[in-house]
């Protein structure tokens, strides 16, 4: 109801005029709009009667541009008016002459189709430019076909250290295989990387979740398991012995390693090892000592130096080992990265591989053969890790069964000049 003082001080007339601007505004807006709309169709109109073409629709191939009944498919000439109109699976479908189903089989490298029937679908596809909506195949399969990788903190120490490298190439390769791309993420602290793979797993970002290896009380394993969210380990984990896993026997890598120095002669032997929270670390510490104790070898603490999985920890390792008054003859090293370090410090102390002292590492990545010396190291299948890794993620994805749990990667030592000296030699 409109109140007299309203009518008065004139708010009421003020009101009404508001609105019969919007009013005329908004038809002067349909007006123009409706102009440009019949400009715009005399003017397709005009171009196709110069080009001599009867009527205008659109081509059977969905082409981005209008084509005429006579065959033309570019009746405008150099003027092509390009409509915004996306090729979609029926147009496939209708052009290979399949159904839209048998198309999205052949997007998914379904095995259940003809290799015929595919090639003739994907060349339709690749000439009409078509490429299917990720988005709008999501919602429906409510897959991703990606995968998320973890990385280990901190990234940029990550990609410093050559295994890597070759663990993300047996991952790519794999999943590249079989049609997922990846995402990789990584974190400043252990709540971060909690918070970090709860926005990927709860906004249905990504199908599943590698670990690029384990702590001992690791808290990602305890939120995935948790979320029954799909996700492999690369590694072992005490606390969840029914999480998959693909790992090494590490406390068998550590064991050979070391019983080879002890054949060389060696009976002061040390080790180089990486952070005590990691299950990498503790395993590889068990062989080592079993490897002693089976062979009734003292295990001195002060012979064994912790540290990170950098040049610089093996380098930093080596000063406080030579400077003992009964220092080791030998040493395992935790990681072939580490070892570089251990020979880089070697070196500047004027020490000489393998006449003063044996080393034996871990991993063999491709430049352990072209060091100086050359670098004798236990070859854990590094590639293999992480090409079955995706294996049995996208198996447990696809809820199918695991033949074995943990895989285990076997393993072999490689000996090259680091760790062979005659054993008459040793005192």
């Amino acid at each position: 109801m409109v109140s007299c003082k309203n009518v008065c001080t004139g708010r009421y007339s003020g009101i009404m005029q508001t609105k019969r601007r919007r009013s005329f505004d908004c038809s002067l807006f349909h007006m123009f709009f409706s102009i440009f709309r019949l400009l715009r169709r005399s003017l397709i109109l005009l171009f196709t009667l110069i080009m001599g073409c009867d009527r205008m629709d659109i081509a059977v191939g969905m082409q981005p541009f209008y084509a005429c009944s006579n065959g033309c498919t570019n009746p405008i000439g150099r003027f092509a008016w390009r409509v915004p109109y996306m090729v979609t699976i029926k147009d496939i479908a209708r052009l290979a002459g399949v159904s839209p189903s048998t198309v999205s089989r052949v997007v998914s490298n379904h095995p259940r189709i003809s290799p015929e029937t595919s090639r003739k679908v994907k060349a339709i596809m690749e000439e009409q430019g078509y490429h299917p909506n990720v988005m709008a195949k999501s919602l429906v399969s409510k897959t991703t076909q990606t995968l998320g990788i973890m990385l280990p903190r901190p990234a940029e120490e990550l990609f410093q250290n050559y295994f890597f490298g070759e663990l993300l190439r047996g991952i790519v390769t794999q999943a590249t295989r079989m049609n997922y791309d990846l995402l990789m993420t990584t974190a400043t602290s252990s709540s971060d990387e909690v918070n970090t793979i709860s926005r990927l797993v709860r906004g249905r970002r990504v199908d599943g979740v590698l670990l690029l290896g384990s702590k001992r009380d690791d808290p990602l394993i305890a939120f995935l398991s948790k979320e029954q969210f799909p996700f492999v380990l690369l590694g072992r984990s005490e606390a969840y012995p029914d999480a998959v896993m693909v790992d090494n026997n590490n406390v068998q890598v550590a064991y050979d390693a070391t019983a080879h120095l002890i054949a060389q002669g060696h009976r002061r032997i040390g080790f180089v090892s990486g952070p005590p929270d990691l299950t990498l670390s503790h395993d590889r510490m068990v062989g080592y000592r079993q490897a002693l104790e089976e062979h009734s070898l003292e295990m001195r603490g002060e012979w064994i130096v912790e540290g990170e999985f950098l040049q610089e920890s093996g380098f930093r390792a080596m000063s406080q080992f030579m400077n003992m008054p009964e220092r080791p003859t030998a040493i395992v090293v935790i990681d072939d990265n580490v070892a570089f370090g251990v020979l880089r410090g070697l070196s500047e102390l004027g020490y000489r591989v393998p006449d003063d002292i044996s080393i034996v590492s871990f991993n063999n990545i491709a430049l352990s053969e072209l060091a100086s010396p050359p670098l004798t190291s236990v070859d854990i299948g590094t590639y293999q890790l992480g090409y079955t890794a995706v294996q049995s993620l996208l198996r447990v994805i696809g809820g199918e069964p695991l033949h074995q749990n943990p895989v285990i990667i076997p393993h072999r030592l490689i000996v090259r000049e680091s760790s062979m000296y005659p054993t008459f030699k040793r005192s």
